[in-house]
């Protein structure tokens, strides 16, 4: 049983170098917000410069937070679920240290680190979970077992506490009492600050008691679960904080690139925020529905792959669908929001892993995606309760998925690929893969660059697959039976019931069989219906082209690493332009 992680009644008021000589070396740190979204970017900053060593990290996710502690050599062990930069590729410093094997990196599901997170917060000695069956991550989860459940006798898993020493978080305010706002999607931030011993926290502002409560929609973290505060505007800079600020990707672009030093390059202005992403924080949603039109898309007459796919994709929806958006996913994201603004508008979609609920399907824009979809969700919400809500519940019929590698029976491997001569390539890890490759209606996987080396016989590491396939199976579990597909570039497999494997339904235009078989590292079966994928009509095609991904974003999901660069920068300068003129606008 953990000691009482319970803290006094107010946190106390400080600036960011007591804030960040709180930490202490060895501790087991956990770091809040999301991906790109309220990074306690400036404390991170002041722990890598104060020298902090042998920090235990311990978080959903690595991503931006975790590199700037590596590059500093602040680590000694890493639990997640997850890494990554999201639309600027794979993190070099976690892929360095991962595949050195210079520190112990232990992949968690998220359900795993939920429960553990949540016996800390709850003064339980463990708590329990569905398995993630038909993966092999119980070998990877630390001190997770498979144990029978006390009452019905059934597998379960079982994780003890997971306790943090301190948890970093960034947020927009809090009240001169101590209590913390947060707005938007809350990734596991409620779990973590339950968890932790300490919670340390940067705002932007320090407000009169009272203020918080006429802001409107807001998560608050009242202040007896916060140890100590400081005021730090623009403190999650280059991240967003809204409604302060959006992301800024052109500052995050500069500093990941050329491998130069994050605590050098990630450095907020001396004028502080730039104006241009406080003036995106405040662009509307309404605004964007007459958008001024990006020169990005030339009036091609045939589809491109990606469309294709993107339109295939949408094609599996419908006004049933509650689809959720993972991690880092466009083109499952573009499919969901044509799908809904075409021919399934009664349709949910979450993103933000499932933090903005109902969101409405407004255009792709990178620096706006974020602020648009907190603006038109229905609700908001954090990883941890719609866990319990949605997913463990079986409620979710979709979360399209990107897979580094899979196999003839659609099992995923997303978390590292063996090199022919030794070693490993590191991946990101599978999220909450595992999870939800069951707990979901469908199991919807795609593969952007069809070839031997992404489709496989036997994957390296079974990170995620669907494990529970028979109806009957499933709803003994307390799930539904949907569609288990795979889409690639060349054509669409669908996972046999009968035989546990994959068969070929359809085909892109003008591929052939041949062309299948000779991409395809296992022997590949038609089946006796496959046919040729029918082309988008043209109103489908302009709502893709000018609605909804109007920079392109999917793209990057189709181009290496060596063409990825140029076209980030493409978007980007794209993406600022149309910020200027909704600026204008409004």
């Amino acid at each position: 049983m953990p000691e009482s992680l319970v803290k006094p009644n107010r946190p106390v008021f400080t600036d960011l170098a007591g804030l960040a000589a709180m930490v202490a070396d060895g501790d087991r740190l956990g770091v809040g917000g999301h991906h790109f979204a309220r990074l306690p970017v400036a404390l991170l900053l002041a722990l890598a410069r104060g020298g902090a060593r042998d920090l235990r990290y311990a978080a959903w996710a690595g991503g931006l937070s975790l590199e700037i502690l590596l590059e500093a050599d602040a680590v000694a062990a890493i639990d997640l679920c997850f890494s990554s930069l999201d639309t600027f590729g794979l993190p070099p410093h976690f892929r360095a240290a991962a595949e050195a094997e210079r520190l112990p990196v232990r992949d968690w599901t998220a359900l795993a680190m939920i429960e553990a997170l949540r016996a800390a917060q709850q003064n339980l000695p463990s708590r329990t979970f569905q398995l993630p069956t038909g993966s092999a991550m119980m070998s990877r989860i630390p001190t997770a077992q498979q144990v029978s459940d006390p009452l019905s006798g059934k597998p379960v898993g079982a994780v003890p506490p997971l306790v943090l020493d301190a948890v970093l978080l960034h947020a927009p305010r809090a009240d001169e009492n101590g209590n913390v706002q947060i707005v938007g999607a809350r990734a596991l931030d409620l779990a973590m600050v339950g968890a932790a011993r300490k919670v340390l926290v940067t705002v932007e502002e320090v407000v009169p008691v009272g203020a918080l409560a006429a802001a409107g929609r807001q998560t608050v973290i009242g202040r007896n679960q916060v140890t100590a505060i400081a005021a730090v505007p623009g403190g999650a800079w280059p991240t967003s904080c809204l409604p302060s600020y959006a992301t800024d990707y052109a500052a995050l672009a500069h500093a990941l690139a050329d491998g130069a030093s994050l605590t050098e390059r990630l450095a907020l202005p001396t004028a502080g925020v730039p104006a241009h992403v406080r003036k995106a924080a405040r662009i509307s949603a309404r605004s964007a529905r007459d958008l001024p039109q990006p020169a990005l898309h030339p009036a091609a007459e045939q589809p491109s792959t990606d469309e294709m796919m993107a339109v295939r994709l949408a094609a599996e929806l419908d006004n049933e669908s509650f689809a959720s958006a993972g991690a880092v996913s466009p083109l499952a994201n573009v499919a969901y929001r044509l799908a809904k603004a075409t021919h399934a508008p009664d349709m949910i979609i979450a993103t933000m892993s499932c933090g903005h609920i109902d969101i409405a399907p407004s255009p792709m824009l990178l620096s706006l995606i974020e602020s648009f979809d907190a603006e038109t969700a229905a609700a908001h919400a954090g990883g941890d309760d719609t866990y319990s809500a949605l997913y463990q519940a079986g409620a979710v019929t979709h979360e399209i998925i990107g897979a580094a590698q899979v196999d003839r029976f659609a099992r995923v491997n997303n978390l590292a690929i063996r090199r022919a001569k030794g070693g490993f390539i590191r991946l990101p890890g599978q999220g909450g893969m595992a999870d939800v490759g069951n707990m979901h209606r469908d199991y919807v996987l795609y593969v952007t660059r069809h070839s031997p080396l992404s489709l496989v016989a036997d994957v390296d590491f079974v990170s995620s697959a669907r494990g529970l396939l028979a109806p009957e199976e499933r709803a003994r579990h307390g799930y539904r039976t949907g569609r288990a597909l795979l889409f690639t570039d060349l054509c669409v497999f669908r996972l046999d019931p009968a035989t546990g494997e994959l068969i070929v339904t359809e085909l892109m235009p003008g591929v052939t069989r041949e062309q299948v078989r000779a991409a395809t590292g296992f022997p590949v079966r038609f089946d006796e219906d496959c046919s040729e994928i029918a082309l988008p009509d043209r109103d489908k095609l302009e709502i893709l082209r000018r609605r909804i991904d109007p920079l392109g974003l999917r793209r990057l999901e189709f181009v290496g690493s060596r063409d990825r660069g140029a076209m980030i920068a493409e978007i980007l300068a794209a993406d600022r332009a149309l910020i200027d003129k909704l600026s204008e606008q409004s």
